[in-house]
C-alpha cells in the first residue's frame, strides 16, 4: 500500500511540472523579444536601423509619420529558434475576420467567432525546420486577452499542417484558426517558433 502511495504522488508531481511547462508556452515571458520591424525596413539583425541611422533618422520619422512602423499585414519577420541555426521569414499574409466553417458540423461555441490568418513560414536556416506552427501563434484583443489557434477548416483555404518539414529554403502556406469573443476586437497576431519556446516572438498588428 505504501508504495502505491508513492507512486500517485509521483504521477501527482509530474502533472503539476507538465502543466508549468504548458503554461510557459502559451504566454510571453519577461524575457521574450518582441520582433515587430518588417524584414525589409529593419530586421532582427537591425541592418535597416543601421541605414535609418547613418541618414540621421530621417526614415524613422518618415515612418512614423506614416504609421508603417510597426509590422501589419503583408509583412515578412525574420525570426530565430532556440537551436543555433534554426530560423524562419515569417508573413501573415492575409486575415479573415469572423471566416466561415467549410464543415457545416463545426462551427465556432455561441457568442464567438472565428478569425483565420494566412501564414507563410520561409526556412532562412541551416537545418530542417521541424514543427507544428499553429501551436506558436496567438492572437491578442485590445484589452491585452490571448487566445490561442483552433483545430478548424475555412473556406478561405487551406490550413496550415499540423507537422510542417522544411528543408533550408522551403517554404509552407495556410491558414491557422482563432477562436475569439464576437465582442473582441482583435489588435496584433502574434507568433514564435519551436511551438512557442522560442525567446523572438514576431508581433502583426492587425
Amino acid at each position: 500500500m505504501f508504495q502505491h502511495t508513492r507512486i500517485r504522488l509521483a504521477a501527482t508531481a509530474a502533472a503539476v511540472v507538465v502543466a508549468a511547462v504548458g503554461l510557459t508556452a502559451c504566454g510571453a515571458g519577461a524575457d521574450d523579444e518582441i520582433v515587430d520591424k518588417p524584414k525589409t525596413k529593419a530586421s532582427a539583425a537591425g541592418k535597416g536601423q543601421e541605414k535609418n541611422e547613418e541618414k540621421g533618422g530621417k526614415e524613422d520619422a518618415k515612418d512614423e509619420g506614416k504609421g508603417s512602423g510597426v509590422a501589419k499585414v503583408g509583412d515578412t519577420l525574420a525570426l530565430k529558434g532556440m537551436d543555433s541555426g534554426s530560423g524562419l521569414d515569417v508573413t501573415v499574409k492575409k486575415v479573415v475576420d469572423d471566416a466561415k466553417s467549410s464543415d457545416e458540423f463545426f462551427t465556432p461555441e455561441s457568442g464567438k467567432r472565428w478569425v483565420g490568418v494566412q501564414f507563410e513560414l520561409v526556412n532562412t536556416g541551416s537545418k530542417a525546420y521541424s514543427d507544428s506552427p499553429s501551436n506558436g501563434a496567438q492572437i491578442v484583443d485590445d484589452q491585452g486577452q490571448q487566445f490561442p489557434s483552433v483545430i478548424a477548416e475555412i473556406t478561405a483555404g487551406p490550413s496550415m499542417s499540423s507537422d510542417v518539414r522544411l528543408k533550408p529554403g522551403a517554404k509552407a502556406l495556410g491558414w491557422i484558426v482563432f477562436e475569439v469573443p464576437k465582442a473582441s476586437k482583435t489588435a496584433t497576431v502574434t507568433f514564435a517558433m519551436d511551438s512557442g519556446f522560442a525567446q523572438q516572438v514576431g508581433e502583426w498588428k492587425l
